[in-house]
């Protein structure tokens, strides 16, 4: 049986001394460590969620402004383009006229060429035609 004698009032306060100075020395600065830590933990937690949302937030909007970059530069690639072949055209067309005319001036050239060497020949046909039936007559 339990005897209840001055020695046990004796422990119960060395327990409630040693209790309180233990609670004082180990059990509060620990606690306010890993009060401190965890505070510390939950604002790393928080600075890496708002980096990582800021840096969601900056890929998306590179892939927008690659994406808008893209379209801006197949419209202006386009618009290039047509122009490109507008203008072809235009020298193409300018070309064939230019051309056009040189041919017509080159024709006319030669049907005047052709015209003269035929007067010339015209005059000398019987003076030829002449020589020719002298020698296969002669």
């Amino acid at each position: 049986m339990i005897d209840l004698d001055s020695t046990f009032f004796i422990q119960f306060l060395n327990f409630i001394i040693t209790l309180v100075v233990l609670n004082f020395l180990l059990i509060r600065p620990i606690r306010d460590i890993i009060s401190k830590r965890n505070s510390a933990m939950s604002s790393m937690v928080d600075d890496a969620e708002s980096f990582t949302n800021t840096a969601e937030d900056k890929l998306k909007k590179y892939h927008k402004q690659l994406d808008e970059t893209r379209v801006a530069g197949t419209s202006k690639r386009n618009g290039l383009k047509e122009e490109g072949l507008t203008q072809e055209k235009g020298i193409l067309t300018a070309a064939g006229e230019q051309a056009a005319v040189t041919v017509k001036a080159e024709r006319e050239t030669v049907a005047g060429q052709v015209s003269s060497a035929m007067d010339a020949l015209k005059g000398q046909v019987d003076a030829l035609a002449g020589k020719v039936t002298t020698k296969v007559l002669g």
